[in-house]
This record gives C-alpha cells, structure tokens and sequence, in this order.
C-alpha cells in the first residue's frame, strides 16, 4: 500500500454524505437488521442512536480494499456500524485524495486540510493528500535541512551586515571606484539581491519548521534546493569578495554589537525558546536514542549560552544618565556631500546650515602651488575633465595648474550621477547653483569658516617626489591659512611629516598613539576611525585632556553609541542626519538592565519548562491508545484534531508494520463480537 495514499479515519453520523457519495446512505440501527447485521438487532447494547456508513461507498472509494475471496464486494447492502455504546474498530484501508473525516458525533465531512496543503505544496510541490506522508525524514532531506538553515544563518550575518554598514556605503562604493574607474552605487544590487535571497530563504526555512511542526515528512522541490544552493553559493561569494575589497569593514560588527546586543539577545531569546517546542516534541515522542540525547544536550548549552550572554557584553549606553557628557560636536567631513557635491563652497555651506561646528576637506597642492579641496588622486570622478581635457583625464590632480583646474565644472556630475538619491528633491535654484560649482580652493573654504566662526579640518594629500612642491608644499598651506584670515588656533593639521615647521595650528594624529608619544610630538587631539576608538580608550584620553574626533559617523546607532562614550565630536557625510538626533538613541541604566536580563531568562525558563511538559503529558496520553484497537465513542464527543491525527496514525501504523496479512473490519460489542472477514459474518 502506498504510504503517501493514506488519510484520515472516518466517523460516521445519521446523515448524507455530500463529497461526492450521493448513494452512500448512512442508517439507523433501529430498522430490522441494519447494517445488513440482523442478529444484533435485539442486542442491548446497540442503541437507537448507533451510526452507519453504506459499506460499498467506501468500496467505490478505494477507502476499504478486501482481502481473498472478497476483494471484489458485490454486496451492496453491507455497512459499517460504529456501536453507540463504543465499539472497537480494527480495519486496514487507504482513503484517497478525497479525504473524509470521521467527527465523533458529527457529520461526515470533507477535510480539505488547505493549511497543511499550503505548505506541503510550497516546499516540496506535495499538494495532493496522497502524496504526503507521516513517514521520518530521509537522511537525504535532512541534509538539505541543514543547508536550509545553514543559508539562513549565512544571510541573517550578511544582511545584518549590511544593514550596520550603511554608515559607511560612501566608502565602499570609493573603494569599489578606486578598482574600477567607474562610479556607480554599487550597495543598490547588493541589497536588492541579499533581501530577494533573506526573504526566500527565511520563507522555505518556516515552511520546513511547519512540516516538523505538523509531523509532515520533509521534501524539498529539486527547483527550491537548487534555489537555496545558489543562494548559498552566492552568499559566500559575496563575504569573500568584501572580504577582498573592503576587509576592513568587518569592524563595525563588533562596534554595533555594542549599541544593538541587548536587543539581538531578547530576540534570541525569543528564538530558542520557540524552539523548545520543536525540541521538546522530538526528544519525546521518539524512542530513546543517543542522537536524540546529543540534540538535547546542545540545546541546552544553546539555552544556557543566551541566558549568561549579558555578562560578556560591554554597552556604553547602559549607564546613569547623570553621566552623560554634552552633545559631540559635528564635523561636516567635505562638507554635506549627500546634499551638494563633496569639497564644494555649496556643500561647506550646505553643513553649516545643518549645525556643522566645523569643516573638514581634503587639501591637493596643484603644480603651481596653490592648494586645492580634491579627494581623489585624479579629477574623473567629480569634474568634467573627460569632457575638457580627455588626453589627461587619466593624471594626477597634483599635476595640473591652477588654471587648468579652475575651468573644470565640479558640480554637474553630482546631477547626472545622484550618488545619494537626493537630487530629486532639489530646488531648481539648488540645481542651477550646483550645476556652475567650480573646484574650490583652501583660501575659499578657510574664509568661509572665518565667517561662520567655525574652525577647519585639513587632511593634506603629500606630493609625490617628483612634484615641483614636493618640498615647500606645507609652506603653500601656511600661506593658504594666513591669507585667509583665520585664526591658527582654529585649523588642525593633521600630516605627521613637518609637525616642527608648523607652528601656531592644532596639531592631530590620525593613528592610536600613546600618551607620552602624543606628548613628545605635541600631539593635542586624535582623529580616529570608529573602529580603533573603544571605550576604554577613549575615556583614557578625555581623562588625559587629548581631545578625541571620530570618523565617519553618518547613522543615528553610532553617533547614539559614541555620545554614551563622551566623544567631544565626530566627523560625518550626513550633518542633517545627526542634526535630528537631540538624545542618545536608547540609554538604560544598570540596575535596570539587570532587572530586564534577568526577568527575561526566568521568563523564557519558565515558558521552556511548560513546553516539556505539555509535550511529555501530550504524549504520555497518545501512548495509552493501543495500536490495534481504537476506541470510537459515539457517546462522549472527542473533537480534537489531535486526537483524530493521533487515531489515524496509529491505525496505519498497523499496515505499515505488516501485523495483518488479510484486511478486516471487526466489531467488537461488550458482550460478544461481530465480524467479517473474507466474507461471512460471525457470532
């Protein structure tokens, strides 16, 4: 028989069936000789209320087959009684696609089981009744379990990935441009696949939790595992190819941890303890096993390793808010670049807008020795060079004069390309205003930060040896600053070469160093990437009157994280961003994080305990049922699901184990038995 043929018991009441069964009558025993059993008729125990079921509707329907000489049943007045009293049924059959269910006391109806269709049909094209099966799981499919869940863990780092290093996509797409040439928003096809991919994958992964849940057999479609295999495939191609081009990045998953690990471990929290009931099911229902000894072992240490996590994170939000130093300063890093094109006078003014305290730009010495705001090593990618000087479209930006750099537009790129998505929302005074951006000079950017009474960050780029300035280049800085009119003590020089010509401007070192090497160079300020700047470290140096400067910060979670720090400022692309954020994101004190931590892990405990519980109690009541008897009571109703899936397995299970050779409906009152086997009926 097949296996995947097999459905669900048939109870029976006094009415028609409407699923197709027209002419199967069900009657009543107190008409002479019902169910075609006259010598029960005057037997106590069959009441008035006794159910029946035309016995060769269940013939037609392939739901009874007969054994020997009766396979073929030409007796169309034989039926199936279920004694009022409650009676023992012992019968081998197979239902077909269209499946009955028999409700104790009810109506015999068509249980279409859309749900369990829905997801059988989905995961594994099973949308036929017939072609599921209660059966274990194959080791095959198991396998492929496994991938599943080892592609969503994959995609679930991958996406958390991305989602913490959008503080930092500027970057990865200078990265990418810097091997490329080309300048494209290369985040836009890495996000749109990673989420197609979370959320296939997250969906196939729930449906195999149901199939568990439901006891269904998984199948994996051959379309699905070669979907999850590409998926997987894909992911891992796209870890080692930022590992390559931007390893670097890794660092921020330790960085977000702190301001996001209190909520990542309630919502694992969360997850394990839902798990429990898929664990708890498994570990007892089935027989005792060493394989099964080991899942349970592992999940426990799992449980307990969420539990006891608090202990080893370090929040700087999760302190007294009485503690909490004043707002960092903001740095416009080239200005507002998401909003103006980057190093431009509209961007520098574009950040002051938004409540920039300072400005930071990028200083190139041209050839003739005057120093301009230039990021990249040549002008491709924010002039028109291409367009006005294609044969030194390629050069060094240090390698052009003045003049030459000065006729190159610096703002329409910013229009066509919309880096940021945020041309659209332009003013056409805004778009006429940077489309004749010119490339801006330090004078210009010192003088405006005169005016706003703000002060400047400069990161100068050094010539090469072979530049004509490559040894007066500082010397054409001083000059810049001087006739600009701002107060040295305003400007921060950042280049560690020629620290000792330079006198009079703020001296920063970009890189960690020690306090007394800080102080044998006369070193007053760090300005330090959010990844090497930690908490300790920071503290150290406020403590210590260095003043501490940290790029980029561009989201709303690191500027939060860094201000619980004590930061005195941060450098970012996004002033408007920060602008909107007047207080830490989230700020929880001690005492009350311990009271959450603690209460969850007992509530989570509590809920773990339930759950193997229910399950131990759920099955130790399955267990009392005998495989080879049933008991149908028409008397005390049972309408359950539970109890009827349960009935249903436990009387296939006598097929599949081969206890009967023949098949055969038995009735079995108290006080003696009817039955037909092989055709005849007996007393």
């Amino acid at each position: 028989m097949d296996k995947g043929s097999k459905q669900s018991v048939l109870h029976s009441s006094a009415h028609t069936v409407s699923d197709g069964l027209e002419s199967s009558k069900l009657c009543s025993s107190s008409t002479d000789g019902p169910c075609g059993f006259s010598s029960l008729r005057d037997d106590p125990l069959i009441d008035h209320n006794s159910h029946c079921f035309h016995l060769n509707a269940l013939r037609k329907k392939g739901a009874i087959k007969f054994s020997g000489k009766r396979k073929k049943n030409n007796n169309n007045n034989r039926q199936l009684c279920q004694h009022g009293n409650g009676t023992l049924v012992t019968f081998s059959a197979a239902w077909d696609q269209n499946s009955l269910q028999w409700i104790s006391g009810g109506s015999p109806v068509y249980e279409k089981q859309v749900f369990v269709s829905f997801v059988t049909g989905i995961y594994g094209c099973r949308w036929k009744r017939y072609q599921r099966s209660q059966d274990d799981s194959s080791k095959w499919e198991c396998a492929w379990f496994t991938i599943l869940c080892t592609s969503f863990l994959l995609l679930l780092f991958w996406a958390y990935f991305w989602l913490v290093a959008q503080n930092d996509f500027n970057e990865f797409n200078w990265s990418v441009y810097n091997r490329s040439g080309e300048w494209r928003d290369e985040t836009i096809p890495i996000l749109a696949s990673t989420t197609v991919g979370f959320s296939y994958i997250t969906f196939l992964l729930i449906l195999a939790l149901f199939h568990i849940s439901l006891g269904q057999q998984l199948n994996l479609y051959w379309v699905h595992k070669i979907g999850v295999l590409g998926t997987l495939l894909t992911t891992i191609s796209g870890v080692v190819s930022v590992d390559d081009i931007w390893g670097d990045e890794w660092d921020i998953l330790l960085v977000s941890l702190q301001s996001t690990a209190p909520f990542l471990h309630i919502g694992a929290l969360v997850t394990v303890t839902a798990i429990s009931w898929l664990v708890a099911g498994y570990v007892v229902r089935r027989e005792r096993s060493n394989f099964q000894v080991m899942v349970l072992l592992i999940y426990v240490l799992i449980l307990l390793a969420v539990y006891l996590a608090p202990l080893t994170l370090t929040c700087p939000c999760i302190m007294d808010r009485h503690g909490l130093r004043p707002r960092p300063d903001v740095i416009g890093r080239r200005g507002a670049p998401v909003l103006a094109p980057e190093n431009t006078l509209v961007s520098f003014n574009r950040a002051l807008q938004h409540g920039a305290s300072s400005l930071e730009a990028d200083v190139t010495i041209s050839v003739d020795g005057v120093p301009f705001l230039m990021r990249d090593r040549t002008l491709r990618r924010t002039t028109d060079v291409r367009k006005v000087f294609p044969a030194r479209q390629f050069y060094d930006a240090s390698f052009f004069n003045w003049t030459d750099i000065r006729s190159l537009n610096a703002g329409q790129w910013f229009l066509e390309s919309d880096p940021y998505w945020t041309v659209g929302a332009l003013s056409a005074r805004d778009r006429s205003r940077i489309g004749n951006q010119t490339v801006c000079t330090l004078v210009e950017m010192l003088r405006l930060a005169a005016r706003a009474n703000s002060s400047a960050l400069l990161n100068i780029h050094k010539p090469p040896p072979e530049h004509p300035r490559s040894r007066s280049w500082f010397m054409d800085t001083l000059w810049a600053v001087q006739k600009a009119g701002i107060s040295q003590k305003r400007v921060t020089w950042t280049p560690d070469s020629d620290r000792g010509r330079v006198r009079g401007l703020q001296q920063a070192a970009t890189e960690k160093l020690s306090l007394a090497e800080m102080r044998q160079r006369g070193i007053t300020s760090l300005t330090l990437h959010y990844s090497k700047a930690s908490h300790k470290d920071i503290q150290e140096y406020l403590a210590n009157n260095v003043s501490v400067s940290v790029y980029p910060v561009n989201e709303p979670w690191l500027y939060s994280l860094l201000w619980c720090s004590g930061v005195p400022s941060v450098s970012s692309d996004a002033p408007q961003v920060l602008r909107k954020v007047p207080y830490p994101i989230w700020l929880m004190s001690q005492n009350a994080y311990n009271f959450i931590w603690i209460s969850s892990d007992l509530v989570s405990l509590a809920i773990v305990i339930g759950i193997f519980s229910f399950q131990k109690w759920r099955m130790s009541g399955m267990q009392n049922y005998n495989p080879e008897h049933i008991m149908l009571s028409a008397v005390v109703p049972r309408s359950s699901r539970d109890v009827n899936i349960m009935k249903e397995k436990l009387i296939f299970s006598e097929l599949d184990n081969g206890l009967s050779s023949t098949e055969e409906l038995s009735l079995y009152p108290e006080n003696g038995y009817a039955r037909y086997s092989h055709g005849g009926l007996g007393r």
